[in-house]
């Protein structure tokens, strides 16, 4: 009996994925534990999983035996297929009968377009399911240890992309709120961001933390300041997938881990 036959059998209410459709799921941070049991349906029924970069190797391993998986990540600064090409090919295998599984890292909503994508498929009458999945904004914070929010510290988080900081994108905003940020895709620019976060007027000493490849075996976390994040990542030459969260709850770790981390990498 394989893991989806064990919930399946304790779930009542199983989605079924019928031929010709578009199932838009999340497959989370990375850990498969953080997988829905919708996601988990539809990678046991699916005919083809056209997946992201970041959806981990555990996650793909589920898939039903009668799936093909088919490679469409995005990665920046790296050559990847074109958003306009993977939205024609959902189109295009669902209208040949495929039940077809778009499965992406997180959150299809939160910095996954797939909202370009749901767009795509409503234009061209393909019937499709979101399935919401944990976002890695969120997801990296708890396993490090870092509340999102709490009571008498923070009352909301601010979610901003860090890709396209070429652009002209007014942080000020942001700083006035006096409230934490996570960065998704923000490795390559994190110097000039935290440049332009520091000149918004956020305090150059405001906790601050990367967190690689969070809740997998590769999870790394630098714990440091603001003013001194960018150089910091870089000394511990930290790449992508990752998290950049700035503000006074960055703090909470040292008493939730019980251990002073500050400036260095946990392993």
């Amino acid at each position: 009996m394989t893991a989806w036959d064990s919930l399946a059998a304790r779930r009542t209410g199983i989605p079924v994925f019928a031929p010709g459709h578009v199932w838009l799921a999340g497959a989370g941070p990375g850990d498969p534990g953080l997988l829905t049991l919708d996601a988990l349906a539809g990678l046991a029924q699916a005919d083809i999983v056209i997946h992201d970069a970041l959806v981990d190797q555990r996650v793909l391993a589920l898939a039903g035996p009668q799936a093909r998986l088919e490679f469409a990540g995005k990665r920046g600064g790296k050559p990847s297929a074109l958003q306009t090409d993977i939205s024609e090919r959902l189109i295009a295998l669902a209208r040949a009968g495929n039940r077809v599984l778009r499965l992406k890292g997180g959150d299809p909503f939160v910095f996954g377009r797939g909202g370009e994508e749901a767009m795509t498929l409503a234009r061209g009458g393909v019937p499709f399911r979101i399935i919401p999945g944990v976002t890695a904004g969120l997801a990296a914070l708890a396993a490090a240890g870092i509340p999102a929010t709490l009571r008498g510290i923070n009352r909301a988080v601010v979610f901003a992309a860090g890709h396209g900081a070429e652009e002209d994108f007014d942080w000020a905003p942001l700083a006035r709120t006096g409230q934490p940020i996570v960065l998704y895709m923000v490795m390559h620019n994190l110097e000039r961001i935290t440049a332009a976060m520091l000149q918004a007027g956020i305090v150059g000493s405001t906790p601050a933390a990367v967190i690689v490849a969070a809740t997998t075996p590769k999870q790394r976390v630098l714990v440091s300041t603001l003013e001194r994040l960018a150089g910091d990542a870089r000394a511990q030459k930290l790449e992508p997938p990752a998290i950049v969260v700035i503000g006074e709850i960055v703090k909470l770790r040292d008493d939730l881990l019980g251990a002073a981390i500050s400036a260095k990498v946990s392993e």
